[in-house]
Formats: structure tokens, C-alpha cells, sequence
């Protein structure tokens, strides 16, 4: 009884811990205005909470129809609570994962092992670049992988695997899969898990029972609205394949990240510990993958060099887990971003391996512990996270906007990421992007005939565009739709959610096209206003 006293204050110290380092990582960070968030985490959850989907005309751009219910807490907290409440309970449940990860080491490891090289572990998971640069923030990535991690968990809790723990295992795992599509690379991790089960066949048909419910569970209604409304259960994305409506057939695909060469690839983690973010957008470093990288050669000698068994098989299953996911996550898009959970995954591979190798060799066997805590120092002394953009807790964004705007109107958006201040302006407006080039809008198309029909439905506020001040004035945009900015009249200024950053609202009149100029030249001709 002492024991599992002992056992539980130590799990609930774990816990509170976790989350206790993730609010103050968000406290020390400030408010969250991330690229995404600007653009369509805060306007997907609105429109949907708000049935705007049959008024707007992707304001997000393509990503407006990415499922959105991945971000209604993070835009309901944001909305009832005040800035700092709302952002430290996000990084309370994004540090959750620290605990997870010490669960799942415990767990992996089915012999035990010792204090420090589980403490090891939860520092490496701790400070993973991007696991740290998207605590307390919006961002799906660290959201979805405690579901994953807490599938791994279910899976590998038991040593024969039973029934309810592969269906729970796949039911998570399906879950995130349903609100991030991205997450299918842990799917397939998942599957070599079961494979190396004690009896693969059943306990893959249970996998994939859990998965396809719990997919279905939190992606199934937004697949069937896309599949009605579209023809493609997952639009615009792999719309050659679907071929659905206001999209040409073709696939969307972000390869700018993908190794280019096997060698390259090899290499990817390497240049991580060098600081070469060639799969990221900004700066980061990271040495827990070249880490993984050095550890396995190691770790074949050692079992080539050792008569009798090295690994268990849950160290065998959290070694496939990582790996296949690794390798899927690699070859379909390479994106830092979406590797948050391999980061968090790192942890207990490394700590394992370090253990295994150590216990195989008997000049150090007594200093694996003393080997991964030191380790697990030099990777969290290494990392250097990026912050995808804040805002001091002083200066929440809460924008004053002018009375000019006061009243519904239609607002035409020249440039990305602009989609958040839709649910600033006046209730009633329409807003619609012409600026999305993965996304652009079809001649005769739906979005062409709702913008058309917009424009033919009047609004009291009249017709604007917004624009960054900072950003080149996108106007020959308007042109298809015989509109304008109205010289004669000032834009209006909106502060930007980026500190110092300024949105452009310019009021629109319509033109007709007159082919008479002097000296043969097209111009236009500006009506009244609208």
C-alpha cells in the first residue's frame, strides 16, 4: 500500500510539474500571434462556429477548409478568458506531453529503469526547438500529440497487447489523424508497432478498427461537408486524385523541405545539429536526432557483440514507432513543424538506447544512467527553439477599430495572413480572397458567382480591401470584379496582431472598362461610389 502511494504522488508530481513548466514557458513568451493563427486557425474555428462557410470566399486562402476543430478551445479560451488565463491554460495541456513521455519510457521499457534515465528523458522531450516553440500557441502539432503519444502509451501497456488496448491505441491515434492530416505518418508508425505484436494479424485488424472510428469521430462530419460540397473529402488537398469542384486536378503539395538525394536524407539530422533549418522557415538547432542517428550503429555492434537478447519488445516496438514514422514524416513532406511528436518520441529512444548499450558492455554497465543524464544535458545546452511570434502580456491584441467601419460591409482580401481580423469588424460583413495562389478563384465557378452575387447584394458599410501597409498593393486583383480604390477617399488604419504592424482598409468603387483613352490605352473609368 505504501508503495502504490508512493507511486501515485509521484505520477500526480509528474503531472502538475509538466504542467506547471508549460504555463511558465507560455508566461515568459507572451501572447501568441503566430503566421497560422493570423491566417486561419482564428478564422477557421469562427466561420465554423459561426456557419460562415455559404458567405465568405476563402478568406484563409486554401487552408480555410482544413478541418477546424482542432482550434475551437484554443479560439474559445481566447475568447471568454482574459489573454494571459487563456494562454496558460493552452500551455498547461501542451506541457501534459512531458508527462506522457515519462509514462511512456516507464512503460517502453518493460524491465524498468532507474530515476535518472527517465528524468533524462523528460528533459530531452522538454526541450525539443519545436515542441517548445509551439507550447501555449495554437498551433495543432503539439495538440494532437498527446493523443498520439498517449495511443503509443495504450499499445505498448501491456506485453501481449490485449484487445482493448490496441482499439483505445488506435482510436487516439485515429483521432489526431482526423484533426490534422499530417498525423497519418504516426498511423503508419503505428502499424509496425502491432506488426511486431506476438500475433500481428488480429491485433492489426483491432488497430484499424480504433483508427477508423476515431478518425471518423473527430474528422467524419468535416470530410462529409467537403465531400457534398466539393466532391473531395479532404479539399483542396490531392485534388488530382478526387478531382473536386473550384480546384483544377491537380495535388497540393509543399516539397520545398523533402531530402532531394538517399545521402541527403541521411544527413538531415545532422545538419539539425549544425543549425541548417533546410526544413524550416526559421532558424532552429537540435542534436537529439543526430543523437538517435550515432546511437544505432552503436547499438548493432553491441548486439552482434552479445550472445543473449538486447532489447525487449517494447524497446523493439517504440524503436519501429519512431522510425517508420521518422521515415514517412521525411519522404512526404519534411516539414519541422509536424515533427513535434518525433521530437517528443526522441526521448525515450534515446534514453533506451543509451541503456541497452550500456547494460551489453560491461566496463560502463554501471554508468548508463550517469551516460543519458549526461546526455540529456548536452542536447537541452544544444537546442535553440524559434519563436514563430508573440506579443507581451502587457499589450494583448485587442485592436480599436474605427467607427468607420461600424457597419456590414464587403471586404476583399489582397494579401495572406489577413483572415483574422474578420471577426474584429462589423457582424454581418463578407470577406473574400483573391489573393491565394494554391486556391485562386475559378471564372464561372461557385466562389466566382457568391463573390458576383455579394457584390450585387449591397451592404451599408460599402466595399473595402485590406492589404498589409507593409506589403506591395495588390489592386490588379480587383479588376476582374470592376473595382477600385477610391482615390478620393482615405483607407482606414487596423492595427496589426505583429507589434508595430499596420492592416490597410481602403474603400472600393466600381469602374467600367473604356478602351478609348487617349492615345489608345485601356484604362478605367471610376462610377460613383458604392
Amino acid at each position: 500500500m505504501a508503495k502504490q502511494q508512493h507511486s501515485l504522488r509521484l505520477n500526480v508530481a509528474i503531472v502538475v510539474g509538466a504542467m506547471a513548466a508549460g504555463m511558465l514557458y507560455t508566461l515568459l513568451m507572451g501572447e501568441d500571434v503566430n503566421w497560422d493563427w493570423q491566417n486561419y486557425h482564428e478564422y477557421d474555428a469562427w466561420a465554423a462556429l459561426r456557419d460562415r462557410y455559404d458567405i465568405d470566399v476563402v478568406p484563409a486562402g486554401f487552408q480555410t477548409y482544413f478541418n477546424p476543430l482542432v482550434y475551437v478551445l484554443v479560439y474559445t479560451l481566447r475568447h471568454v478568458l482574459p489573454a494571459p488565463v487563456a494562454g496558460l491554460i493552452m500551455g498547461a495541456l501542451h506541457g501534459l506531453n512531458f508527462a506522457l513521455i515519462y509514462a511512456l519510457t516507464r512503460i517502453a521499457s518493460a524491465d524498468g529503469t532507474r530515476f535518472w534515465p527517465i528524468a533524462a528523458a523528460i528533459l530531452i522531450a522538454a526541450v525539443g526547438p519545436m515542441t517548445l516553440s509551439e507550447i501555449g500557441t495554437s498551433f495543432a502539432d503539439i495538440l494532437t500529440a498527446l493523443l498520439v503519444v498517449a495511443g503509443v502509451i495504450a499499445i505498448l501497456s501491456t506485453e501481449e497487447t490485449r484487445p482493448p488496448h490496441t482499439i483505445l491505441g488506435g482510436l487516439l491515434i485515429g483521432a489526431a489523424v482526423g484533426l490534422k492530416l499530417t498525423n497519418v505518418v504516426y498511423a503508419l508508425g503505428a502499424v509496425a508497432v502491432v506488426l511486431a505484436a506476438p500475433r500481428p494479424g488480429p491485433t492489426l485488424i483491432r488497430l484499424a478498427l480504433g483508427g477508423a472510428v476515431g478518425t471518423a469521430i473527430t474528422g467524419g462530419v468535416w470530410s462529409l461537408l467537403l465531400w457534398r460540397e466539393f466532391g473531395n473529402p479532404i479539399f483542396p488537398l490531392f485534388n488530382g486524385v478526387f478531382n473536386g469542384r473550384e480546384l483544377q486536378p491537380m495535388n497540393i503539395l509543399d516539397l520545398q523541405f523533402v531530402p532531394r538525394s538517399v545521402a541527403d536524407a541521411l544527413a538531415y539530422p545532422f545538419y539539425w545539429l549544425l543549425g541548417d533549418h533546410r526544413s524550416s522557415e526559421y532558424p532552429f538547432r537540435d542534436a537529439r536526432f543526430a543523437v538517435v542517428a550515432l546511437l544505432i550503429p552503436l547499438a548493432i555492434a553491441a548486439r552482434v557483440g552479445r550472445r543473449g537478447p538486447m532489447f525487449a519488445r517494447s524497446d523493439v516496438q517504440l524503436f519501429l514507432m519512431f522510425g517508420v514514422s521518422y521515415l514517412a514524416w521525411l519522404g512526404l513532406f519534411a516539414i519541422q513543424r509536424y515533427a513535434v511528436t518525433l521530437e517528443l518520441l526522441c526521448a525515450p529512444v534515446i534514453v533506451l538506447l543509451v541503456v541497452r548499450i550500456t547494460q551489453g558492455f560491461a566496463p560502463v554497465a554501471s554508468y548508463g544512467s550517469a551516460i543519458s543524464a549526461a546526455i540529456a544535458v548536452a542536447i537541452a545546452l544544444w537546442s535553440q527553439p524559434w519563436d514563430w511570434g508573440h506579443r507581451p502580456w502587457s499589450r494583448p491584441y485587442h485592436p480599436q477599430i474605427s467607427d468607420q467601419l461600424a457597419q456590414p460591409a464587403t471586404y476583399f482580401i489582397l494579401a495572406k495572413p489577413l483572415a483574422y481580423v474578420a471577426p474584429l469588424l462589423a457582424p454581418g460583413s463578407r470577406f473574400y480572397q483573391l489573393a491565394d495562389i494554391a486556391l485562386p478563384i475559378q471564372s464561372g465557378g461557385q466562389f466566382d458567382r457568391r463573390i458576383r452575387e455579394g457584390l450585387n447584394d449591397r451592404l451599408p458599410g460599402g466595399i473595402w480591401e485590406l492589404h498589409p501597409s507593409s506589403a506591395p498593393h495588390k489592386t490588379n486583383l480587383l479588376e476582374t470584379y470592376g473595382l477600385a480604390v477610391d482615390a478620393t477617399k482615405a483607407c482606414v488604419a487596423i492595427e496589426g496582431a505583429v507589434v508595430g504592424s499596420v492592416i490597410e482598409a481602403c474603400p472600393l468603387v466600381k469602374t467600367t472598362r473604356n478602351t478609348s483613352l487617349p492615345g489608345g490605352r485601356v484604362g478605367a473609368m471610376v462610377q460613383p461610389p458604392v
